[in-house]
Order: structure tokens, then sequence, then C-alpha cells
């Protein structure tokens, strides 16, 4: 599964609307987030927004059990 698809299915588990989530990232145009599903063209920034939007953890998780959480205190001030 892609990620925009991913996104998609998080989007209706946690029962909320495309949108919210343009608006929540700043996007003038709720077309602007479709572009964004139909490239699949997420910065890391967006998608440690969509993680904080919808409740979620964005982690790398290593072999050895180790995590590394993203979160909106790892987004450069400008990027805000």
């Amino acid at each position: 599964m892609s990620v925009a698809g991913k996104i998609k299915g998080l989007l209706a588990i946690k029962g909320r609307k495309n949108k919210d989530l343009a608006c929540y990232l700043g996007l003038a145009m709720p077309q602007a987030l479709t572009n964004k599903f139909t490239r699949g063209s997420f910065s890391s920034e967006d998608l440690i927004k969509i993680a904080a939007f919808l409740d979620c953890e964005l982690a790398f998780i290593l072999s050895d059990g180790q995590k590394i959480t993203l979160d909106v205190s790892d987004i450069r001030d400008d990027q805000l």
C-alpha cells in the first residue's frame, strides 16, 4: 500500500476529513491535498504534521527494538 493509501486509511480509522487535514497543513485549497495524494508527494514535514493531526507516532524502529520518534519539535521553525 502506498503512503497516500496509508494516510487515507488512517484518516478513515480516526474519522477525520480531508478538508480538515488540508487546513491543518496550511494548504490554501483542499485540491492541493488531493494533488499530494495523487502524486504521493508528502514531505517529511507533511508526514510529521499528519501524524500529529491523527494523534499517531511517526517513528523509525530499529531491528534491536530502539525507536526514534519524529514530532513537530523536529520541524524547522521556518517550516511551521
